[in-house]
């Protein structure tokens, strides 16, 4: 806007300068035909004002165009969300509409689409650029770190690179990605997520839990004693 402004001042100047000349003169028998081959000097710097202008509502319109794609963005986005919430919220019922998993944990169900918020909410941050590349990579690492992402990124990945892979943005960010999925792949096995499903434990044979081995003394004992009260009873 201050570029439109701008121009419109020195357009305005230029428009105004013989008659500005003419009160400087003092004279009011003034030669127009001498001063129009004056003015015709200027044409050139009109132009160029001219030209200024037009660059000026130009980029206005592009930046109030980004602006609305930036906004109608926004609003699937959060349209997008809410779906994703009410999923949160009654996984049983919701979850099939997106289509059979092979997830059957619901926990497990959960942390996927938790991921998949953490994701998204990375993925706009670098759009905009509040989130910078330093910081992107640092949020990775840790997400990484744990089986619940890397199994997410491992499913959810051919869809990321069909939707953000046709910007150049989208396609630097879906590199970072990679390669701190990569990184953390190649440093060792990931942490597993509390509450898992563990294997159970194995009974060794021939050996007794400690449980039973208190119980069968405790047992031995009351036994002993109560044959003792009766052996002095029948004495």
């Amino acid at each position: 806007m201050g570029l439109v402004a701008a121009a419109a001042f020195a357009l305005t100047v230029v428009l105004l300068s013989p008659f500005v000349l003419e009160e400087i003169s003092g004279s009011k028998s003034v030669d127009w035909n001498r001063l129009s081959q004056v003015g015709a000097a200027y044409g050139f710097t009109s132009a160029i004002v001219s030209a200024l202008a037009l660059a000026g509502v130009a980029v206005s319109l592009g930046v109030q165009n980004r602006q609305a794609r930036a906004d109608q963005v926004q609003g699937i986005r959060s349209y997008y969300l809410e779906l994703v919430r009410l999923e949160l919220d009654d996984m049983a019922l919701f979850q099939p509409v997106w289509g059979d998993t092979d997830i059957d944990d619901p926990d497990e169900q959960k942390r996927h689409v938790y991921a998949d918020l953490m994701m998204n909410y990375a993925w706009m941050g670098f759009e905009i650029g509040t989130i910078r590349e330093s910081l992107l990579r640092d949020m990775l690492t840790g997400m990484f770190t744990g089986e619940a992402g890397r199994h997410y990124w491992s499913r959810a990945h051919p869809s990321w690179i069909a939707s953000s892979s046709g910007s150049r943005v989208g396609r630097r960010f879906l590199a970072i990605v990679g390669e701190e999925h990569a990184r953390a792949v190649a440093s060792g096995p990931p942490t597993r997520s509390p509450n898992a499903p563990s294997q159970p434990a194995v009974p060794v044979a021939g050996v007794s839990p400690a449980w039973r081995t208190s119980a069968g003394a405790l047992i031995g004992l009351g036994a002993g004693l109560a044959l003792g009260t009766l052996l002095r009873s029948r004495r």
